[in-house]
């Protein structure tokens, strides 16, 4: 028997029976028995506002699956560009596939010379390369004349191949033009990671040599990002999307909420709260501070994850190894008291709050190197795959125009007043 709930308008006595499909009700059946009352979520904390095959994400259980495939499996055994083909594709490629597919990705890494010199070198000096990102993304749709033609299949195949690659190229041209360093070009004979800490940290030497265990645990931070379902910068492009904006509009303004820091500045909060609580023995009093509602426990919770967010036990591990090659970062110390003591914690364990993936990512970047303003770049990097992977998926599905709607509480109607009328 088919699992439904039923309706009562109390005013009339109508009632309505819709089914349960997918955990979710249809809205139609609503609007028919209610026409013109409309269901009030803000933030969408109870609305599905699509129907999506790219991730899986079961905040209660911990569980966190690509395509079907467990992030666990990923992780640990395939590679960042094999997840970006799995995510836009659907199906896991066969060695033919994939070698195309590297070899499209690797030579589309080169931005033309203009966006470089008249573009990028154009910013204030100091601009923050995040800022610098949502322009110049926005701005490669201007430089493909067929990026807008979204419904011919080879050419928006092009578009997210650009997309893809270029996004390293742009990053680390961003970042070294905020240090006043010169454009590194890419190189086509390192792999995707490697090539990009290339570009990041290139000096005089002929050809810049990225450790294998540093650029294997970018590649895993990589993978942990691809996608994460519906989030704010999800949602933005496919909102954009479904105006049939073209995909370098679409991802900008996606790229421009993880600009938000409550979208993807999280790591770098986490870093600023363990330097303010400065040593271990200061955490019980910090502790005690978020209990009173002082300050926030950055790194914990999650909107979604009612338990420990799977990705952050992997990070935990990429740690462990990244710090081997780095040395500690010596603000590790206080985050593993921290989260001793807050897991041990009854206010924190009633309420439900775990690490996150944000907790000990931040803790990476830093000992490898990355100064804090790239932290959320190093976010967007990876998570062009999976907002491509809605924007394709949304096309496909021939979604509508995005335009929810409101619940109207000004005032009513009124008539002007002429000026000299005015009290």
């Amino acid at each position: 028997m088919a699992e439904s709930i039923t309706i009562t308008d109390n005013r009339t006595g109508q009632s309505v029976e819709v089914p349960i499909v997918d955990g979710g009700v249809a809205a139609t059946a609503w609007s028919k028995l209610l026409p013109g009352v409309w269901f009030y979520d803000p933030a969408f904390m109870s609305t599905a506002a699509c129907q999506s095959a790219v991730t899986y994400l079961d905040g209660e259980a911990g569980i966190l699956r690509y395509r079907g495939y467990p992030i666990e499996q990923l992780a640990e055994q395939s590679n960042y560009l094999e997840v970006a083909y799995l995510l836009i594709n659907g199906e896991l490629p066969t060695a033919d596939e994939f070698a195309a597919w590297s070899h499209e990705i690797t030579y589309h890494t080169f931005i033309h010379e203009n966006v470089r010199k008249r573009f990028l070198e154009g910013f204030h000096y100091d601009a923050h390369p995040m800022g610098m990102m949502v322009s110049a993304v926005a701005a490669l749709s201007t430089f493909y004349a067929d990026a807008k033609d979204i419904h011919n299949p080879e050419s928006l195949h092009k578009q997210i191949i650009r997309l893809i690659a270029k996004m390293p190229t742009l990053a680390a041209a961003a970042h070294r033009f905020s240090v006043g360093m010169p454009f590194v070009y890419p190189d086509n004979s390192l792999d995707f990671t490697s090539n990009f800490l290339s570009m990041m940290r290139k000096v005089a030497e002929p050809r810049y040599e990225a450790n294998p265990v540093l650029a294997k645990a970018l590649d895993v931070l990589f993978i942990l990002h691809a996608d994460h379902e519906q989030n704010c910068g999800t949602t933005a492009m496919r909102v954009v999307g479904s105006a049939h904006a073209d995909p370098y509009s679409a991802a900008a303004a996606a790229t421009a909420a993880l600009y938000g820091p409550r979208h993807g500045g999280a790591n770098e909060a986490v870093i600023k709260m363990l330097t303010e609580i400065g040593s271990i023995d200061n955490v019980p009093a910090y502790i005690e501070r978020v209990k009173r509602g002082e300050v926030v426990l950055q790194g914990f919770g999650h909107r979604v994850y009612k338990s420990y967010d799977p990705r952050a036990k992997i990070i935990k591990k990429t740690a462990d190894e990244v710090f081997e090659v780095t040395g500690k970062n010596p603000l590790l110390d206080i985050a593993l008291k921290l989260e001793e003591v807050a897991l041990s914690d009854e206010y924190f364990v009633s309420r439900r709050l775990y690490p996150n993936v944000d907790f000990y990512s931040g803790l990476i970047y830093q000992a490898m190197g990355f100064p804090m303003e790239m932290f959320t770049v190093l976010f967007a990097i990876p998570r062009m795959a999976g907002w491509l992977a809605h924007f394709k998926e949304l096309l496909e599905q021939d979604a509508k125009i995005a335009r929810p709607r409101q619940l109207y509480t000004g005032v009513d109607a009124r008539d002007y007043v002429p000026t000299a009328a005015r009290g």
